[in-house]
């Protein structure tokens, strides 16, 4: 329930500011002091939604709750999340492109030898590492949406590039490149969903777009065991899988390129009125929309803190495990015996478990009214490691267990994003959460190259080390996950002791605050959700 105004009436409303001669007086429940520093606030030129959030303050909004504002709730739902989950489902299907292709010619075409896949695999994260960086900096600083359309379009005619591959050389350039573009979409989702969703609807809508996953591993099997078939093609299958997905990216693009809208500002499905709506609630994040302008000192801030700290080793461990599973599963399927086309086939039942499991855990967060987050991350973590665990004892005549135990493997998109979730919902500051981001995708992706270099061919079809990583990986997740929560739990105690019990006036001043692109570590008023 929206929390912006302490007033229940219209008229009280509209005490609460009013504007005289260029500065807001003191009204209601705000003091004069918060008045004037949340002028400073919505006059700052760098801050996204500004002038909406002025005209929210100045003016005369009504404070809607959950059954007023579900009309606009689900016309936002109309527009923004099928752009969100289009998007994300063909940048995954893109990733799985690689692991749908080696099941059939491709490393015999391109002479590969040895490790010459891992390599492969390995060096789009590589490009992922080193793309993150420059990335999400550039998210901050330009209209998100366009930014990532252009980067969409780019990355599609990549894509398409595969098919010209014709030995490990030019394979290992085109996925390092492919990587480097594809480092900013993941980023770019999470900002679009935090722009016009607060805190206890994002983690549906996160789930949501994330599930896609799930149904990209189904599209893709089925997308790549029909192309299989086309033998008599001037194009080898595996060319055809890359040509396919990146004709079908590219087309996306554009549309993504003309329907997204880079902040609630400017997003033309939304009257005025509507828009200021959104721009109230969201306002209750306490993180205002966001800020353009870098700031070190945040950057810095983020470097010290244990909670952005502890997500990033989080994402390290679902990076390896992530690199090994998306990789590798059809290697594991065809080393228990199965054909290649079989393989592909059998890797539909990952893609719906991944979609039930992620978008049931996002229902269970929208309507949880408790902190159960990170318990949701610590459960996501159980069925893929009772997966791992047997792959790796049970012997090889059992294929069809094995099977079924990979296609527990997939489920590691749901830990992901209650990362991104926790990210969103506990790290406050434009700078410090894109320094949070850069350090998360950075372990995430050194993750997938680790991932996809502990599988070793000598030790197919069971990969013994990569499954001992992988069950490593998540033992330590498990635990981070305990850890995190006694630390969060401690920190809102902490601050409720200091700084006493939020009131309707401390949540007001939150919300100035947050549009002064205060930190979690400055904003008093900021409690976090975990």
């Amino acid at each position: 329930m929206s929390k912006t105004y302490s007033a229940e009436t219209k008229e009280d409303k509209k005490d609460l500011t009013q504007v005289k001669s260029g500065e807001i007086q003191e009204r209601g429940s705000l003091s004069s002091e918060s008045l004037s520093r949340g002028e400073v606030v919505i006059a700052d030129e760098h801050a996204v939604g500004a002038d909406l959030f002025r005209e929210v303050l100045n003016g005369d909004i009504d404070a809607q709750n959950d059954i007023d504002y579900a009309p606009l709730r689900r016309k936002i739902d109309r527009w923004i999340l099928p752009l969100l989950c289009v998007t994300y489902m063909l940048q995954f299907l893109d990733k799985l492109s690689l692991n749908y292709a080696s099941a059939y010619s491709l490393s015999k075409d391109l002479g590969l030898k040895g490790n010459d896949y891992s390599n492969i695999a390995a060096i789009f994260n590589v490009g992922y590492l080193i793309g993150s960086i420059p990335g999400n900096w550039l998210i901050q600083k330009l209209p998100v949406a366009k930014f990532t359309g252009c980067t969409l379009v780019m990355w599609a005619i990549l894509l398409i590039g595969h098919v010209g591959a014709t030995n490990y050389h030019s394979m290992m350039a085109l996925r390092f490149l492919l990587g480097f573009l594809e480092a900013a979409i993941s980023p770019s989702c999470m900002i679009i969903c935090s722009m016009f969703y607060n805190k206890q609807e994002q983690p549906f809508r996160m789930c949501t777009f994330l599930s896609m996953n799930g149904v990209a591993t189904m599209v893709g099997a089925l997308l790549a065991y029909g192309l299989g078939h086309s033998t008599n093609a001037s194009l080898k299958p595996w060319k055809l899988i890359f040509l396919v997905i990146g004709v079908i990216n590219l087309a996306w693009s554009l549309v993504f390129l003309y329907l997204a809208p880079d902040s609630p500002s400017n997003a033309r499905f939304l009257t005025h009125d509507e828009k200021l709506r959104v721009v109230q609630r969201v306002s209750t994040n306490k993180m205002g929309i966001k800020d353009t302008k870098l700031k070190p000192k945040q950057a810095l801030e983020a470097l010290k803190d244990l909670n952005c700290w502890i997500l990033a080793l989080i994402g390290l461990g679902c990076g390896i495990i992530n690199g090994g599973c998306s990789n590798f599963i059809s290697t594991l399927i065809k080393g228990f015996g199965f054909t290649g086309l079989s393989a592909t086939l059998l890797q539909l039942p990952t893609g719906a478990i991944e979609l039930v499991c992620v978008f049931a855990a996002g229902v269970i967060a929208l309507y949880s009214k408790k902190n159960i987050r990170v318990i949701l991350l610590f459960l996501l973590c159980v069925p893929t490691l009772a997966g791992l665990v047997g792959i790796h004892l049970i012997p090889l005549k059992h294929k069809w267990a094995l099977v079924g135990c990979c296609w527990l493997m997939y489920i590691i998109g749901g830990p992901v994003i209650m990362c991104w979730i926790l990210m969103n919902v506990t790290i406050a500051g434009s700078s410090k959460m894109s320094t949070a981001k850069i350090m998360w995708f950075l372990m995430y992706t050194a993750g997938n190259i680790t991932g996809a270099k502990i599988f070793y061919a000598k030790e197919a079809p069971k990969y013994i080390t990569g499954m001992k990583g992988l069950i490593a990986s998540y033992s330590c997740m498990m635990f981070l996950c305990i850890v995190y929560y006694i630390m969060m739990t401690y920190r809102n105690r902490s601050r409720d002791r200091k700084h006493g019990v939020l009131t309707p006036e401390s949540e007001q001043q939150g919300i100035i605050d947050g549009f002064k692109d205060y930190t979690d570590f400055e904003n008093k008023n900021f409690r976090y959700a975990y």
